[in-house]
């Protein structure tokens, strides 16, 4: 079995974004956000949404999330769909990035809140909690030495069972 987390790594990057005492949401994605692109809003005349002076702030982010769709393929659509506005950000584009990320911290608090839950009634939990989650990429970088060195800052842990 191998086991691949990003943990830490995705833990200091909700640090890192100041959205560590950020409320979590539950979905990553707002589904009836209606995302455009400037080029839409110059067309159709729409001044609501004022596009960003600085870029930067959008896309590395965004950038980082898609280290994380390697073992987090939940949130994979999500990052295809706002990495279309990499060119010419808008102030509801950097918004949508900001939700994914406090959805990533509603993982962790919903684990921590189990645990605790059943500290509470008891029951003793004497191993670690793991978040599993299947991907096609994190099998094929495992199995691959090239891959592998490309993606240092992954853990890997490989436990093989009898």
């Amino acid at each position: 079995m191998v086991l691949m987390h990003q943990r830490k790594y995705a833990l200091e990057l909700i640090s890192d974004l100041g959205l560590s005492g950020a409320k979590p949401v539950g979905a990553p994605f707002d589904l009836n956000q209606r995302l455009t692109t400037t080029e839409f809003d110059i067309h159709f005349g729409v001044h609501v949404d004022p596009p960003l002076d600085d870029s930067g702030p959008y896309q590395r982010p965004l950038g980082i999330l898609l280290y994380l769709t390697i073992t987090r393929p939940d949130i994979a659509f999500v990052v295809q769909c706002l990495s279309q506005f990499m060119h010419s950000p808008k102030q509801s584009h950097l918004e949508a990035v900001l939700r994914l990320y406090r959805s990533l911290a509603s993982t962790v608090v919903n684990i921590v809140w189990l645990v605790g839950l059943f500290r509470e009634l008891a029951v003793d939990i004497k191993v670690q909690v793991f978040l599993f989650c299947d991907s096609k990429s994190a099998i094929q970088i495992a199995a691959n030495p090239v891959f592998r060195e490309r993606t240092k800052h992954i853990d890997i842990d490989c436990h093989f069972h009898l």
